[in-house]
């Protein structure tokens, strides 16, 4: 699997959990909204750190570190941090509310410009061969199993089933 294709596949859950948290912050108690978001937090540091590693390295050589889509991207990373940090940080619920919905705003978009712009661009400059051993690496790091569509596996099996 492409690295591209693992990052689109995350981007989905993203995409559920932040229209949810959207949708139902507005009830919920400080502890509540610092809780839940707790969880996607660890989950999106860990999705920037791979795209960082992964796949924005692979194109700083030919794209660069001053302006630019990396620098944009990078640029968003931080916003989107510094709103998870704005939801740890408070001290009343309204600014954890607020930082909740402006979240649910940048992250999206910020996967859009990704899935629409830089992944594609990525195609080109790192071609398959490399999106392909950088998805290996995302897999392994991910510890998941990446079999080729046309390889068959055995079912899980679920306790009591």
């Amino acid at each position: 699997m492409r690295l591209t294709e693992a990052l689109c596949g995350e981007h989905g859950v993203f995409y559920a959990q932040l229209a949810h948290l959207d949708a139902v912050v507005d009830g919920y108690d400080l502890g509540q909204v610092q809780a839940a978001v707790g969880v996607l937090a660890a989950a999106l540091a860990g999705h920037a750190g791979l795209e960082d590693e992964l796949l924005f390295a692979r194109l700083e050589p030919v794209l660069g570190t001053g302006p630019g889509p990396l620098y944009v991207m990078r640029h968003e990373h931080d916003q989107v941090e510094g709103a998870l940090t704005t939801v740890a940080d408070a001290t009343v619920v309204e600014a954890a509310r607020a930082a909740v919905h402006a979240l649910a705003q940048v992250a999206p978009s910020h996967f859009g410009k990704e899935e629409q712009v830089l992944f594609p661009m990525a195609q080109g400059i790192v071609g398959d061969a490399g999106l392909l051993a950088a998805g290996d690496e995302w897999a392994a790091r991910r510890a998941v199993v990446v079999v080729a569509p046309d390889q068959v596996i055995a079912p899980c099996h679920v306790a009591g089933g």
